[in-house]
């Protein structure tokens, strides 16, 4: 097979939503229906032993959420899927905002008796401003909901977007029969005691007299409710979708594996191939014969036993090869891997080829960080994957003085990762670290303990605001650092940062040097 055929049946997605709304549930069933697992694990109950396949860190098993973005690849129907399941919380939103830059579509995953919720808004907004495509998966029809028409008219609102449901429920909650599949006008009937994936009733055509003898006056509802689907929305227009204008919507749930092998079959036929990507220089097409890829994600001990380290890149353009030669753009060296993988979680194993569209591990001795660019010797510098101002911030120091090497170790790793910032106080060279939740903390403190046996303890610090300055006055820049010498500092690539205690203090330092240029995320 060539390269431009492997490209054509890549499928590259993203899985968000609000936290519980069913998102990690909906991949372990993807993952079911192509045959990567064949048991899934119980998301929610710490008792059993078993959990999530994406959520493969431990603390993820024992909080019961996704606190890294997990990357799963498959084959179906000829396909070659790969998934990336992201965090839900929005204390790990940088990595999921991160994610999104290597993927080509995403499904968004609602809880019908919940509707769009904050953080589903926040994800959105990133696909918006990027134009990814994306597909509504309403979750949890087995459970009391909204009216279906208001539900649609509530994602539209709230996500602003046009939608087209290419199926439709009948009812919701106990009353939950089933959903008729627009699509390819089949019906799938619901039965919450049939857990095996292969089964399920079909009806090929809505007048077929057995119908009204198996689900009664629903039929007539269901009948109804597809007129006036067909008169309010709009044809879907697959052009509409690709260009992040139209989200098609489906019904199921996840749980019952209900409405996922739909959601599937569809979403393998519209969902783009690899698409171009622009980078600094110029727009990089996944069909040159050259190979290029990005690194967007860093994890450190994804397998414990070996203190091993990997790099996520995805690939661009062109076919990646083991053991050939390959130019790191930032270092400006060439490096040759002879241990590249794919994953399947915490599971990896060594591949000899990868194609655009594919996510393959690099092991990684501390040479990339988030955004590196590899290439065949190309200069390129892809963007896009910033680090945002943190919100929250603490000293964090030394529980346990024999232990200061695998702390430093550790932090150091930690934040290679991007789950957090690093900052070096120019004052009095105390260690801060920056996060975009309070939860983050919690997951620091866990891994350094769990995974470099090191302690930590945390000091309070009150601070508004991180920015990064530059200035093309020199003595502007001096002059400016001299002054706010207290509040100055350095993150981890020893570029200056200013640590404002207050809207106000932020809001008069810009004023005062008009010439300083503060930036509120790490790329520019």
């Amino acid at each position: 097979m060539g390269l431009k055929e492997e490209i054509l049946r890549r499928r590259t997605f993203g899985i968000v939503s609000h936290p519980d709304a069913g998102k990690t549930t909906l991949t372990e069933k993807l993952l079911l229906f192509g045959g990567a697992i064949h048991v899934a694990g119980a998301v929610k109950s710490n008792k059993i032993k078993k959990g999530a396949t994406s959520d493969f860190m431990e603390i993820e098993r024992q909080r019961g959420i996704s606190v890294a973005t997990s990357v799963m690849g498959f084959e179906y129907s000829g396909y070659k899927i790969n998934i990336l399941d992201t965090p839900g919380h929005q204390d790990f939103q940088e990595d999921t905002f991160r994610t999104l830059t290597a993927v080509d579509s995403v499904i968004i995953v609602i809880d019908a008796a919940k509707g769009v919720e904050p953080q589903t808004e926040k994800l959105m907004s990133v696909c918006r401003m990027r134009k990814t495509p994306v597909i509504v998966f309403i979750n949890k029809m087995d459970r009391p909901s909204s009216d279906t028409f208001d539900l649609l008219d509530d994602i539209e609102k709230q996500l602003m977007i046009k939608v087209r449901p290419l199926s439709w429920p009948i009812n919701n909650g106990p009353e939950f029969k089933g959903v008729y599949n627009i699509f390819d006008s089949s019906l799938s009937l619901f039965n919450p005691s049939i857990t095996d994936i292969e089964k399920g009733i079909r009806f090929e055509n809505l007048d077929d007299p057995q119908l009204d003898q198996l689900i009664g006056n629903d039929a007539v509802v269901l009948r109804e409710d597809l007129e006036m689907v067909e008169g309010i929305y709009p044809e879907f227009d697959h052009h509409a979708y690709l260009a992040g204008e139209l989200a098609p919507v489906f019904f199921g749930s996840a749980l019952y594996n209900f409405g996922v092998r739909e959601l599937l079959d569809t979403f393998v036929r519209l969902a783009p191939s690899p698409r171009p990507k622009k980078s600094e220089e110029r727009v990089v097409n996944p069909e040159e014969e050259t190979f290029t890829g990005f690194v967007f994600k860093i994890h450190a001990n994804i397998d414990p036993n070996h203190r091993s380290r990997i790099a996520f890149v995805k690939i661009c353009s062109g076919m990646f090869e083991r053991n050939k030669n390959y130019r790191h753009i930032r270092l400006a060296k060439n490096f040759k891997y002879s241990s590249p993988t794919a994953f399947m979680a915490d599971k990896k194993e060594v591949i000899e080829s990868a194609f655009p569209g594919d996510i393959i591990g690099l092991p990684d001795t501390g040479n990339f960080v988030i955004g590196d660019t590899v290439t065949e010797g190309e200069i390129l510098h892809y963007k896009g994957i910033p680090s945002f101002s943190p919100e929250i911030f603490r000293y964090i120091e030394n529980a346990d003085p024999m232990r200061s090497k695998q702390l430093a170790k550790g932090v150091d790793q930690l934040m290679d990762e991007g789950v957090a910032q690093l900052f070096t106080s120019q004052l009095n060279g105390r260690k801060i670290i920056g996060t975009v939740g309070a939860l983050q903390f919690e997951v620091i403190e866990y891994r350094l303990e769990h995974e470099y046996n090191a302690k930590c303890r945390w000091e309070s610090i009150s601070l508004h605001k991180a920015c990064w300055i530059e200035s093309d006055d020199k003595a502007v820049l001096d002059d400016f650092k001299k002054r706010k010498y207290n509040k100055m500092a350095t993150d981890k690539q020893g570029r200056d940062v200013f640590l404002a205690d207050s809207s106000f203090i932020l809001d008069m330092a810009q004023r005062d040097f008009p010439k300083i240029k503060f930036h509120f995320t790490s790329e520019f």
